[in-house]
């Protein structure tokens, strides 16, 4: 047996039996046990007397992987225990804001609590989200409309690519996150707040989903002050699909706040309750519309593990150009954690359900002929539900839900993409003239979006009523990826989602913007293009069924 150096060795006592560690290559290590019962005397001078027989000594034998074992836990149980949620030298908190429970159950919150890229106080994060879209009507430019979430059909797309993470020290806080990928491109286009003044702050911050700044207060359970651009929350879902219970949310969700920018102030009075007020430039926008912020403020409170409430309410001044328009919005989610057995065949399911209302009024513009509008003529109704369930130790889930709302005015639905379109550009292209496919909506404006019954504005191209459904399927091999299958129907009351020939002018075949965003070669004052293969303009339907498969990533 190689000898062992006292330099090598770490011992304790375990049990009566002097156990002993080296750090030299694999071998048996057998270690005689001092008996409880042994004395020791100072030594004498005088001749030795006989004593009483002691008891047998104890052999144990370990491997060296066994004795390093047994080390660890005894020195990890003799450790201070972490504080991770304030810096050296800080005031320890009460626990973790809602820490009290798993509600990696609820939508928004799914994927794992284990960080394995945490290197002091930084804990990165990364998340990858490639898709690939069907859309049942084929269309000819690959684009998809009315969605926040779903661009392209027929291609293998990258939706998100997102590196960051959450620095913590000494009650410092920042957290960042990027989005490459189509979000980048996306994203910035539903917002109209760039076209104030100068400084494109569309580029500055579109590949940026995440940047805030704060600092963490110990009292209470605790309070954060954060400034800069954060997520919303409202309509539930979060921005991050991976995060889901499925990949389409339904349009209460899609069509309202992903981020905010601006500042908020979480509260924490105990580790079931959050009161957080914001301050924010506008409704999910880089800039202040006109010239007064938005504020609001969200509540969230968890009494128990199986249940969840969340209510966000808003307002602000968010119609470009209309300063006098007030918007107000109440968006309120019940969750509920209805069965958990792990071990069972099917071993969790969970239900949702959302209701939003808000509405907009005040005086209109009238140099850039907007109408004055009030909550009867101008407003926002709308709920979605879903129910999930997980099968065998949670590596499975379907989930089946859906939503519907009404919208006159159109003021919180998405632009569709028609030749460039933005919120900021609108559209200005007509429908082709075709009443056998567009009924009464025929040579009319494409997306007018304006109150109900306003000059130039006839009710059947001003409200907007839509509902859908999803049908999801998850493999999650473990938590930090999901591969997803996902069926989506969806339906309005005017043409809305991309048809076959494509919502993009395409000439001799190749489909590509042509003159201002939003317009039409030919139409309302622009020029002809030769060779338009679609020349009476953007192909709208009524309906949407398309299948979507993707893999999602996040560590």
């Amino acid at each position: 047996m190689r000898t062992l150096h006292l330099s090598l060795l770490a011992a304790c006592a375990v049990g009566g039996t002097l156990v002993t560690r080296a750090r030299a290559q694999d071998q048996t290590v057998t270690v005689p046990a001092p008996s409880a019962t042994t004395t020791t005397t100072a030594p004498t001078t005088t001749a030795p007397t006989a004593t009483a027989p002691t008891a047998p000594t104890t052999m144990i034998t370990m491997t060296r992987e066994e004795l390093e074992k047994l080390i660890d836990e005894r020195i990890a149980a003799k450790a201070p225990p972490p504080n991770p949620t304030v810096g050296e030298g800080q005031k320890e908190v009460p626990s973790a804001p809602f820490g009290f429970g798993n509600f990696a159950w609820s939508p928004s919150n799914l994927g794992s609590s284990d960080r394995p890229l945490t290197w002091g106080p930084f804990t990165g994060e990364i998340r990858l989200d490639t898709v690939i879209h069907f859309d049942a009507s084929n269309p000819k430019d690959h684009t998809i409309s009315g969605s926040s979430e779903v661009f392209r059909s027929g291609e293998l797309q990258v939706t998100q690519i997102g590196f960051g993470g959450d620095f913590l020290y000494k009650n410092v806080m920042a957290r960042l996150m990027t989005q490459f990928g189509m979000y980048s491109q996306t994203t910035p286009r539903n917002d109209a707040s760039p076209g104030q003044g100068q400084w494109n702050l569309a580029d500055a911050y579109r590949y940026i989903s995440e940047a805030y700044a704060g600092y963490h207060i110990p009292v209470l359970n605790g309070i954060n002050i954060q400034a800069g651009i954060f997520m919303s929350y409202i309509g539930l879902w979060s921005y991050y699909n991976f995060d889901n219970w499925t990949y389409q949310p339904s349009y209460v969700s899609s069509n309202t706040p992903w981020f905010f920018n601006g500042m908020r102030v979480q509260i924490f009075p105990s580790d079931k309750l959050k009161i957080e007020p914001w301050l924010v430039n506008g409704w999910q926008s880089y800039g202040v519309f006109n010239q007064a912020p938005g504020v609001g403020a969200q509540i969230s409170w968890k009494p128990v593990e199986w249940f969840s409430l969340v209510s966000n309410n808003y307002f602000g001044t968010d119609t470009l150009g209309v300063p006098d328009r007030k918007r107000i919005h109440t968006d309120d989610s019940v969750m509920f954690r209805l069965y958990r057995h792990k071990d069972n065949p099917v071993s969790q399911v969970a239900a949702s359900l959302t209701v939003d209302a808000g509405c907009e009024f005040g005086d209109g513009n009238a140099a850039l002929g907007v109408a004055s509008t009030n909550c009867m003529n101008q407003y926002f109704l709308g709920f979605m539900s879903y129910v999930r369930t997980w099968f065998a130790h949670d590596r499975f889930a379907a989930t089946i839900g859906g939503g519907a709302i009404t919208n006159p005015g159109r003021y919180l639905v998405l632009v569709p993409p028609i030749n460039g379109a933005t919120a900021f550009s609108g559209v200005s292209a007509n429908l082709p003239n075709d009443p056998a496919k567009y009924g009464q909506y025929a040579g009319l404006p494409a997306f007018p979006a304006c109150p109900q019954g306003s000059p130039g504005c006839p009710s059947t191209s001003s409200d907007f009523n839509a509902w859908d459904m999803q049908i999801t399927g998850d493999y999650m091999p473990n938590d930090f990826i999901t591969f997803r299958l996902e069926f989506n129907h969806r339906a309005a009351s005017i043409p809305y989602f991309a048809g076959s020939g494509g919502m993009t002018p395409c000439v001799n075949g190749v489909c590509s913007n042509q003159g201002p965003a939003g317009s039409w070669p030919g139409q309302n004052g622009q020029p002809t293009v030769a060779g338009l293969n679609n020349a009476g303009g953007p192909d709208l339907a009524f309906t949407e069924d398309r299948i979507t498969l993707a893999m999602m990533m996040k560590f």
